[in-house]
């Protein structure tokens, strides 16, 4: 593989200096900017290694840094300054070579940053190919298969008894419209460690698993993330505990939405055990009541999200065909597509209860079923946003369905 090499410097002698200093080969390329064509330049950076003559731009230098961070940067000045190469160090810089290095000690110190290149080189070919498959983003470490992703870590995690915690994370419905995805990305990446899966599982809203962390230190992530963002965000933060996918999903977004609800910025208790939810008295003293509230239900909250949803996704998936009704006691969205049919149903059983039925058939015998039981005040419409998302993102990944 070739290498890529760019010098900076202000001065044009330093360009032919360091040519001479290099073991290049016919392949190998070598690019020259001064500091101002840079901003232009950037694009071709990518993958180099960097080699910046500091002298009489030390500033100039330290800004290059900051920027290109992850770029191996070498930096080539005649004195040694302490001072300054703490900084550089600080800002990014791989090595500090004083100009009067021999050439073959030079090369020698240049076959690290050589490799790391390369190495880069590579990870952007790989990372190409999981863009081109609609695994994670484009422009950020971002993860759209999310089921996939937490089945597949929620097994190495329960095998290795490790501390972990899961996030839901997303804004309100009037701060969603002004956070960008690529806002709330950066100020999550910024804020966690490599190792740290981030995952999209609707538009500005995500899931996050952090490993080796309780709670608490999961507690001060967040307010790193909230801090680092212009407006308001929320999460709901659930410890790991042998959990099936489905179930830490809906534990999450229980919490996120309940922090919505009340204005909290994050809910981290442990939730109440569904067994006794289950044996608590009913809040509704006859039918006749809880029918009532289920109708208002029908009327404010699940009638206008099974539209919103339909409107959103109408012609953004050619071949399927999207309805949605209602009835008397029930609710129902479906997706229809040329092989496969899926169905959102919402009914209400009895005096205190909400089932939504969640159901994908493909032909007569292969039909996968699930329930999710909630409380009449848990129903509100964040959440009924959000599962609806994760059945129409589960109907693309059952049937390989790819608009791209």
């Amino acid at each position: 593989m070739s290498n890529k090499i760019v010098l900076v410097s202000d001065d044009s002698d330093f360009f032919d200096y360091i040519k001479n200093k290099l073991f290049l080969r016919g392949s190998d390329e070598v690019f020259s900017f001064s500091f101002d064509e840079i901003p232009e330049k950037i694009h071709l950076i990518y993958g180099c290694v960097l080699i910046i003559n500091s002298e009489n731009a030390k500033d100039k230098t330290l800004d290059l840094l900051k920027i290109l961070k992850n770029t191996p940067a070498i930096v080539v000045a005649f004195n040694e300054d302490n001072d300054f190469m703490l900084k550089a160090y600080s800002c990014g810089m791989m090595d500090y070579i004083p100009i009067l290095t021999p050439d073959k000690e030079f090369h020698a110190r240049m076959i690290p940053a050589l490799s790391i290149a390369s190495l880069l080189n590579k990870t952007k070919q790989y990372r190409d190919i999981l863009v081109r498959k609609n695994v994670i983003e484009k422009n950020n470490e971002v993860f759209l298969d999310y089921n996939y992703i937490i089945d597949k870590e929620l097994e190495k995690i329960n095998k290795s008894k490790q501390k972990a915690v899961f996030m839901a994370i997303a804004p309100d419905e009037k701060n969603k419209f002004l956070l960008t995805n690529n806002i709330i990305e950066t100020a999550i990446l910024n804020n966690i460690r490599k190792n740290d899966i981030l995952m999209t599982f609707a538009p500005v809203k995500y899931f996050l698993i952090m490993f080796d962390t309780d709670s608490k230190s999961a507690r001060i992530v967040w307010e790193k993330i909230k801090n680092a963002l212009p407006q308001k965000i929320y999460a709901g933060i659930s410890t790991i505990t042998n959990q099936k996918r489905e179930q830490l999903i809906n534990e999450a977004l229980n919490k996120l939405h309940e922090a919505i609800c009340y204005g909290k910025e994050s809910i981290n208790e442990k939730p109440v055990p569904l067994s006794i939810i289950q044996n608590s008295p009913s809040a509704y003293s006859n039918f006749k009541l809880f029918r009532q509230d289920f109708c208002k239900k029908m009327e404010q909250v699940i009638s206008p999200v099974f539209y919103q949803i339909q409107q959103k996704y109408t012609g953004k998936l050619p071949g399927i065909h999207l309805t949605q009704g209602a009835g008397d006691g029930y609710g129902t969205f479906y997706i229809k597509g040329k092989h496969s049919t899926s169905c959102f149903r919402i009914t209400s059983p009895g005096y205190s209860k909400i089932n939504i039925d969640i159901t994908f058939q493909k032909d007569s015998s292969n039909i996968d079923a699930k329930r999710i039981t909630l409380e009449p005040e848990e129903l509100e419409a964040g959440l009924l946003e959000d599962l609806l998302e994760q059945f129409i993102s589960e109907f693309k990944k059952e049937n390989n369905y790819d608009n791209t």
